[in-house]
Protein backbone atom coordinates (compact mmCIF):
# COMPACT_ATOMS: atom_id res chain seq x y z
CA UNK A 1 0.00 0.00 0.00
CA UNK A 2 1.10 3.24 -1.30
CA UNK A 3 0.86 5.86 1.93
CA UNK A 4 0.97 9.78 0.11
CA UNK A 5 -0.34 13.31 0.62
CA UNK A 6 -2.54 15.83 -1.03
CA UNK A 7 -0.98 17.95 -3.55
CA UNK A 8 -0.51 20.69 -0.80
CA UNK A 9 0.81 19.27 2.49
CA UNK A 10 1.42 21.22 5.40
CA UNK A 11 4.38 19.77 7.28
CA UNK A 12 1.83 18.29 9.96
CA UNK A 13 0.26 15.79 7.06
CA UNK A 14 3.45 14.85 5.54
CA UNK A 15 4.88 13.63 9.04
CA UNK A 16 1.39 11.59 9.11
CA UNK A 17 1.98 10.03 6.18
CA UNK A 18 5.26 8.62 6.90
CA UNK A 19 3.78 7.90 10.63
CA UNK A 20 1.43 5.75 9.03
CA UNK A 21 3.32 4.19 6.33
CA UNK A 22 5.55 2.98 8.98
CA UNK A 23 3.00 1.64 11.64
CA UNK A 24 0.72 0.05 8.55
CA UNK A 25 3.61 -1.26 6.49
CA UNK A 26 2.82 0.60 3.25
CA UNK A 27 5.28 2.72 1.22
CA UNK A 28 5.46 6.95 1.57
CA UNK A 29 6.00 8.44 -1.08
CA UNK A 30 5.99 12.30 -2.03
CA UNK A 31 2.50 13.46 -3.58
CA UNK A 32 4.07 15.94 -5.72
CA UNK A 33 1.42 16.65 -8.83
CA UNK A 34 1.57 12.99 -9.31
CA UNK A 35 -1.87 11.26 -10.00
CA UNK A 36 -3.22 8.78 -7.27
CA UNK A 37 -3.99 6.76 -10.42
CA UNK A 38 -0.45 6.71 -11.82
CA UNK A 39 1.24 6.11 -7.95
CA UNK A 40 -1.45 2.99 -8.27
CA UNK A 41 0.19 1.96 -11.87
CA UNK A 42 4.05 3.07 -10.92
CA UNK A 43 4.06 0.81 -8.40
CA UNK A 44 1.57 -1.69 -8.80
CA UNK A 45 -0.37 -0.53 -5.28
CA UNK A 46 -4.10 -1.18 -4.91
CA UNK A 47 -4.61 1.03 -2.54
CA UNK A 48 -3.51 3.96 -1.63
CA UNK A 49 -3.87 5.85 1.61
CA UNK A 50 -4.00 9.47 1.72
CA UNK A 51 -3.51 12.67 4.38
CA UNK A 52 -4.87 15.80 4.48
CA UNK A 53 -7.33 18.69 6.28
CA UNK A 54 -10.64 16.93 6.13
CA UNK A 55 -8.76 13.50 7.76
CA UNK A 56 -7.57 10.10 5.86
CA UNK A 57 -8.99 8.71 2.37
CA UNK A 58 -8.26 5.18 1.26
CA UNK A 59 -8.19 4.73 -2.70
CA UNK A 60 -8.83 1.84 -4.39
CA UNK A 61 -8.00 0.63 -7.82
CA UNK A 62 -11.37 -0.05 -8.16
CA UNK A 63 -12.26 4.00 -8.67
CA UNK A 64 -14.96 3.81 -6.56
CA UNK A 65 -15.69 6.34 -3.52
CA UNK A 66 -12.97 6.43 -0.84
CA UNK A 67 -13.41 5.36 2.00
CA UNK A 68 -13.04 8.11 4.82
CA UNK A 69 -14.20 8.57 8.29
CA UNK A 70 -17.69 9.76 8.66
CA UNK A 71 -20.15 8.93 11.36
CA UNK A 72 -23.03 8.44 9.08
CA UNK A 73 -26.34 7.82 10.23
CA UNK A 74 -24.74 7.70 14.03
CA UNK A 75 -25.05 11.33 13.49
CA UNK A 76 -28.77 11.79 13.38
CA UNK A 77 -29.27 9.24 15.71
CA UNK A 78 -27.46 11.05 18.36
CA UNK A 79 -29.26 14.47 17.64
CA UNK A 80 -32.62 12.78 18.13
CA UNK A 81 -31.08 11.17 21.60
CA UNK A 82 -30.30 14.60 22.31
CA UNK A 83 -34.35 15.46 21.47
CA UNK A 84 -35.66 12.64 23.83
CA UNK A 85 -36.47 10.20 21.02
CA UNK A 86 -36.03 6.52 21.38
CA UNK A 87 -33.29 4.82 19.69
CA UNK A 88 -33.76 0.90 18.64
CA UNK A 89 -30.53 -0.38 19.44
CA UNK A 90 -29.94 1.70 22.82
CA UNK A 91 -33.60 0.25 23.67
CA UNK A 92 -32.65 -3.49 22.39
CA UNK A 93 -29.37 -2.99 24.66
CA UNK A 94 -30.71 -1.63 27.41
CA UNK A 95 -27.81 0.96 27.92
CA UNK A 96 -27.96 3.09 31.04
CA UNK A 97 -25.56 5.64 31.75
CA UNK A 98 -22.71 4.71 33.27
CA UNK A 99 -22.32 1.26 31.69
CA UNK A 100 -19.59 -0.50 29.53
CA UNK A 101 -19.86 -1.55 26.45
CA UNK A 102 -17.21 -3.33 24.07
CA UNK A 103 -18.03 -2.93 20.74
CA UNK A 104 -16.65 -6.19 19.08
CA UNK A 105 -16.86 -4.88 15.22
CA UNK A 106 -15.96 -1.09 15.60
CA UNK A 107 -16.28 -0.66 11.50
CA UNK A 108 -17.01 3.08 11.01
CA UNK A 109 -17.69 3.19 14.74
CA UNK A 110 -20.87 4.56 14.14
CA UNK A 111 -22.82 2.06 16.49
CA UNK A 112 -20.00 3.14 19.30
CA UNK A 113 -20.76 6.81 19.20
CA UNK A 114 -24.37 5.78 19.69
CA UNK A 115 -23.44 4.02 22.61
CA UNK A 116 -21.10 5.99 23.75
CA UNK A 117 -23.39 9.01 24.05
CA UNK A 118 -26.05 6.48 25.71
CA UNK A 119 -23.06 5.81 28.36
CA UNK A 120 -22.81 9.49 28.90
CA UNK A 121 -19.36 10.84 30.46
CA UNK A 122 -19.16 7.82 33.10
CA UNK A 123 -19.64 5.44 30.97
CA UNK A 124 -16.90 3.25 28.82
CA UNK A 125 -16.73 2.08 24.85
CA UNK A 126 -14.17 0.32 23.99
CA UNK A 127 -14.54 -0.30 20.53
CA UNK A 128 -12.11 -3.35 18.67
CA UNK A 129 -11.31 -3.27 14.70
CA UNK A 130 -9.05 -6.05 13.55
CA UNK A 131 -8.23 -4.46 9.83
CA UNK A 132 -4.90 -2.30 10.52
CA UNK A 133 -5.86 0.20 7.66
CA UNK A 134 -9.35 1.23 8.98
CA UNK A 135 -8.32 1.03 12.73
CA UNK A 136 -6.23 3.64 11.68
CA UNK A 137 -8.44 5.70 9.73
CA UNK A 138 -11.92 5.73 11.97
CA UNK A 139 -9.00 6.48 14.86
CA UNK A 140 -8.33 9.81 12.75
CA UNK A 141 -11.66 10.35 12.84
CA UNK A 142 -12.51 9.87 16.06
CA UNK A 143 -9.81 12.25 17.43
CA UNK A 144 -10.85 15.19 15.05
CA UNK A 145 -14.35 14.76 13.85
CA UNK A 146 -16.52 17.99 14.56
CA UNK A 147 -20.51 17.43 14.68
CA UNK A 148 -20.53 21.08 16.11
CA UNK A 149 -22.41 19.64 19.56
CA UNK A 150 -20.28 19.59 22.23
CA UNK A 151 -21.34 16.46 23.87
CA UNK A 152 -21.63 14.64 20.89
CA UNK A 153 -17.38 15.71 20.14
CA UNK A 154 -16.95 14.39 23.43
CA UNK A 155 -19.12 11.15 22.88
CA UNK A 156 -16.43 10.93 19.99
CA UNK A 157 -13.26 11.57 21.93
CA UNK A 158 -14.67 8.70 24.87
CA UNK A 159 -14.21 5.65 22.56
CA UNK A 160 -11.68 3.70 23.34
CA UNK A 161 -10.51 2.05 19.59
CA UNK A 162 -8.48 -0.65 20.09
CA UNK A 163 -6.60 -2.93 17.01
CA UNK A 164 -7.49 -6.11 18.20
CA UNK A 165 -9.44 -9.70 17.30
CA UNK A 166 -12.33 -9.86 19.43
CA UNK A 167 -12.50 -13.40 20.26
CA UNK A 168 -8.99 -12.57 21.55
CA UNK A 169 -9.84 -9.08 23.38
CA UNK A 170 -13.00 -11.14 24.90
CA UNK A 171 -10.58 -14.05 25.90
CA UNK A 172 -8.54 -11.53 28.19
CA UNK A 173 -11.82 -9.91 30.24
CA UNK A 174 -12.69 -11.42 33.44
CA UNK A 175 -15.85 -12.92 33.77
CA UNK A 176 -18.48 -9.99 34.39
CA UNK A 177 -16.70 -7.17 33.33
CA UNK A 178 -18.70 -5.25 31.29
CA UNK A 179 -22.19 -4.96 30.92
CA UNK A 180 -22.94 -4.95 27.30
CA UNK A 181 -20.91 -6.86 24.24
CA UNK A 182 -21.91 -5.95 20.66
CA UNK A 183 -21.47 -7.30 17.12
CA UNK A 184 -21.78 -5.72 14.22
CA UNK A 185 -19.89 -8.34 11.52
CA UNK A 186 -19.96 -7.86 7.90
CA UNK A 187 -23.86 -9.00 7.27
CA UNK A 188 -23.58 -12.07 5.10
CA UNK A 189 -26.48 -10.85 3.43
CA UNK A 190 -25.59 -7.19 1.92
CA UNK A 191 -28.13 -4.40 2.75
CA UNK A 192 -27.47 -2.78 -1.07
CA UNK A 193 -29.40 0.12 0.38
CA UNK A 194 -26.87 1.02 1.92
CA UNK A 195 -24.51 2.80 -0.67
CA UNK A 196 -22.41 4.80 2.74
CA UNK A 197 -21.34 0.56 3.42
CA UNK A 198 -19.91 0.06 0.05
CA UNK A 199 -16.04 1.58 0.34
CA UNK A 200 -16.34 -0.22 4.03
CA UNK A 201 -16.71 -3.56 2.21
CA UNK A 202 -13.33 -4.11 0.71
CA UNK A 203 -11.64 -3.16 3.79
CA UNK A 204 -13.52 -4.21 6.95
CA UNK A 205 -12.84 -8.05 8.27
CA UNK A 206 -15.38 -10.39 6.15
CA UNK A 207 -15.29 -12.99 8.41
CA UNK A 208 -18.11 -14.77 10.04
CA UNK A 209 -18.72 -14.46 13.81
CA UNK A 210 -18.23 -17.68 15.84
CA UNK A 211 -19.34 -19.55 18.31
CA UNK A 212 -16.40 -19.03 20.58
CA UNK A 213 -16.76 -15.35 20.10
CA UNK A 214 -20.38 -15.74 21.73
CA UNK A 215 -19.55 -17.86 24.25
CA UNK A 216 -16.84 -15.47 25.47
CA UNK A 217 -19.09 -12.59 25.36
CA UNK A 218 -21.78 -14.55 27.00
CA UNK A 219 -19.30 -15.35 30.06
CA UNK A 220 -17.89 -11.19 30.21
CA UNK A 221 -21.40 -9.52 30.02
CA UNK A 222 -23.04 -8.73 32.54
CA UNK A 223 -26.74 -8.07 31.04
CA UNK A 224 -26.67 -8.43 27.30
CA UNK A 225 -25.26 -9.74 24.15
CA UNK A 226 -26.40 -8.19 21.29
CA UNK A 227 -26.01 -8.99 17.60
CA UNK A 228 -26.88 -7.02 14.46
CA UNK A 229 -27.25 -8.48 10.98
CA UNK A 230 -30.04 -8.66 7.92
CA UNK A 231 -33.11 -9.56 9.11
CA UNK A 232 -33.16 -12.10 6.61
CA UNK A 233 -29.99 -13.80 7.84
CA UNK A 234 -29.89 -17.21 9.57
CA UNK A 235 -27.46 -16.13 11.58
CA UNK A 236 -29.55 -15.19 14.50
CA UNK A 237 -30.49 -19.11 14.80
CA UNK A 238 -27.21 -20.51 13.67
CA UNK A 239 -25.67 -18.62 16.99
CA UNK A 240 -28.35 -18.60 19.69
CA UNK A 241 -29.95 -15.07 19.74
CA UNK A 242 -32.97 -14.25 19.78
CA UNK A 243 -34.56 -11.84 16.72
CA UNK A 244 -35.71 -8.68 17.14
CA UNK A 245 -36.50 -6.38 14.54
CA UNK A 246 -37.12 -2.92 15.30
CA UNK A 247 -40.25 -2.34 12.67
CA UNK A 248 -41.45 -4.14 9.74
CA UNK A 249 -40.12 -1.71 7.26
CA UNK A 250 -36.04 -2.43 8.59
CA UNK A 251 -33.52 -4.02 6.68
CA UNK A 252 -31.74 -4.45 9.99
CA UNK A 253 -32.58 -6.88 12.91
CA UNK A 254 -30.84 -7.78 16.25
CA UNK A 255 -30.73 -10.75 18.25
CA UNK A 256 -30.42 -10.52 21.76
CA UNK A 257 -29.03 -12.83 24.64
CA UNK A 258 -29.64 -11.86 28.35
CA UNK A 259 -27.23 -13.08 30.89
CA UNK A 260 -28.23 -11.44 34.08
CA UNK A 261 -26.22 -12.75 36.87
CA UNK A 262 -28.47 -13.89 39.58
Amino acid sequence: MIVTTGMKPTEEETAQAKGLASELGGRYVPRGNATLASFMRRYGSKRVLVTGPDGLRLHTKDGGQPLRYHPGMALVRVKRLREGVRDPLVEISGVRPGDSIVDCTAGLAGDAFVFSFAAGPTGRVVALESEPVLHAIVREGLRTYKTGMDDADAALRRIELIRSDHAEYLSSLPDDSVDIVYFDPMFRIPVHESSSMEPLRGVANPAPLSHEAVREAKRVARRAVVLKENRDSGEFGRLGFTWVMPKKTSAVAYGVIRVERH
